[in-house]
C-alpha cells in the first residue's frame, strides 16, 4: 500500500469513552467463553469420527457426571450399551476395555458442555445482579444463554436419533444419528460462538479510543466501507458451507468420492446419481431429498459450496488489495485469505486421504477458524465510517 494522498482531512481525534461501557472484564469472559465453544466443536468432531457418540444411552444431567468406578458399575453401563443397535450391528465384538475408550470420549464431551454452562451462567449472574447486563447487552447475554440451553437438550435430541432401536430390525441399516439434527447441533454450536465472539468484540472496542477515521478521504473510505456488505455475506456463505459438512460427516458422504477436483472420472456425477429416486419419500415424486439424503448430492453439494466460498474469499481478497485499507483491515482480509488456503488445503486431504482423524478434524476446526476470520473482518469494517 502507497502513502495515501495529503489532499483530504487528516485523522479524526480518538473518539470519547462512552460513560455507560461496561467493564471491559465482560468483554473477556465472552471471548473466554467463546474459546470454550471452540473447544467442545472439536472435541465433538473427534467424538463423531471416532464414533463415540452413542456409548452413553442415557441423559442426566447430574447423575451423568460420574463415570462408572467399579467393575460392576462399568459392567451394568456396557450392558446398556449391548442393548442398542450400535453394539447389535457394529459393535458387537467390542470388549469391555474398547468400550471403555468410547466411553470416555463421550463423558467428556457432555462434561466440557456442562462446563461452559457454568462458566457461562455463573458470571452471567454476577454481572447482571451488578447492573452490567442492561439493554441490547442484556439481551445478547439472555439470548446466548438461551441457545446454551438449547443446545443441550438438542445434543441429547441428536444423540437419541441414533438409538432408535427400529434401527435393528431395518435391512442394511447403519446406526448414526440422524445428519439433520446433526447439522442442527453443530449449527448452534456455531451460532452460539459467533455471538459471544461478536459481543465480546463489541465491549471491548467500545472501550478503547480509536480514531474516527483511518483512511484520508471520503471517496476512500466509502470503498472501504462498502467491503463490509461482501464481507458479511461471505461469513454466510461460511456458515453454510459448514452445515453442509455437517450432512457430509452425517452421512459419510466423504468415503464415497476419494477423488478431486473428479468424482470419479467426471466433474459432476450422472443425473440418475446425483438425483435417484431411491432417495425420494413415499408417495411423493419430488427429488428435493436427494439434497439431504443422497450421500452423492450431498458430498457434490458441500464440494460446489467450498469452491464458490473460496473464490468469493479470493475474489474479495484481490479487490480489496486495491483500497487503502486501514492496517486492521487489511490484516484481517489476510488472514482471511490465508485460513481460506488452509481451510481448502485440508478439506482436499481429508477427501483423498480418505476421512483420517487427525484430518478430519483440523478440516472441522478450520471452518469455524474461517468463520472467526470472517467475522472479525466484518467486525473490523464496522470500525470505520464517516463518523468513526
Amino acid at each position: 500500500m502507497g502513502p495515501s494522498s495529503s489532499s483530504g482531512p487528516g485523522p479524526s481525534p480518538p473518539e470519547p469513552l462512552p460513560r455507560s461501557a461496561p467493564p471491559r472484564s465482560i468483554g473477556y469472559w465472552l471471548l473466554g467463553s467463546g474459546t470454550l465453544v471452540f473447544g467442545i466443536v472439536v472435541l465433538g468432531g473427534l467424538t463423531r469420527l471416532t464414533e463415540s457418540g452413542l456409548s452413553i444411552v442415557e441423559w442426566n444431567l447430574i447423575k451423568g457426571m460420574k463415570p462408572p468406578r467399579s467393575s460392576e458399575e462399568w459392567e451394568e453401563e456396557f450392558d446398556k450399551y449391548k442393548q442398542f443397535p450400535e453394539y447389535k450391528i457394529l459393535n458387537h465384538h467390542m470388549e469391555l476395555e474398547d468400550f471403555k475408550n468410547i466411553f470416555y470420549m463421550e463423558w467428556a464431551h457432555r462434561m466440557w458442555g456442562r462446563g461452559i454452562g457454568m462458566a457461562f451462567l455463573l458470571p452471567a449472574a454476577y454481572y447482571a445482579y451488578r447492573g452490567h447486563l442492561k439493554g441490547a447487552l442484556g439481551r445478547r447475554v439472555l439470548a446466548i444463554g438461551g441457545l446454551i440451553g438449547f443446545q443441550g437438550a438438542l445434543g441429547w435430541y441428536m444423540v437419541k436419533s441414533g438409538l432408535d432401536e427400529a434401527l435393528g430390525t431395518t435391512p442394511n441399516a447403519v446406526p448414526r444419528v440422524s445428519q439433520y439434527r446433526l447439522a442442527a447441533h453443530l449449527g448452534s454450536a456455531f451460532a452460539i460462538y459467533a455471538g459471544m465472539l461478536y459481543t465480546g468484540w463489541d465491549i471491548l472496542r467500545s472501550r478503547r479510543a480509536i480514531p474516527a477515521s483511518s483512511t484520508t478521504t471520503v471517496s476512500a473510505m466509502k470503498k472501504v466501507m462498502a467491503l463490509r456488505t461482501p464481507a458479511t455475506g461471505l461469513a454466510a456463505l461460511i456458515f453454510v458451507t459448514a452445515m453442509s459438512g455437517a450432512f457430509v460427516a452425517g452421512l459419510d458422504a466423504g468415503l464415497l468420492y476419494d477423488t478431486f477436483p473428479l468424482m470419479g472420472d467426471r466433474l459432476v456425477p450422472p443425473k440418475d446419481e446425483i438425483w435417484s429416486e431411491n432417495y425420494t419419500h413415499e408417495g411423493s415424486s419430488l427429488k428435493w431429498p436427494n439434497l439431504f439424503e443422497n450421500p452423492t448430492t450431498v458430498q457434490f453439494n458441500h464440494r460446489v459450496l467450498a469452491t464458490t466460498t473460496f473464490t468469493g474469499i479470493s475474489a474479495l481478497y484481490f479487490y480489496a488489495r486495491r483500497l487503502p485499507l486501514p492496517v486492521p483491515a487489511r490484516r484481517a482480509m489476510q488472514a482471511l485469505m490465508g485460513v481460506a488456503c488452509l481451510q481448502v488445503s485440508l478439506g482436499i486431504g481429508t477427501l483423498i486421504y480418505g476421512v483420517p482423524i487427525a484430518l478430519a478434524a483440523a478440516h472441522q476446526a478450520g471452518s469455524l477458524v474461517l468463520l472467526t476470520a470472517a467475522l472479525r473482518l466484518t467486525h473490523t469494517l464496522k470500525r470505520f465510517s464517516k463518523k468513526g
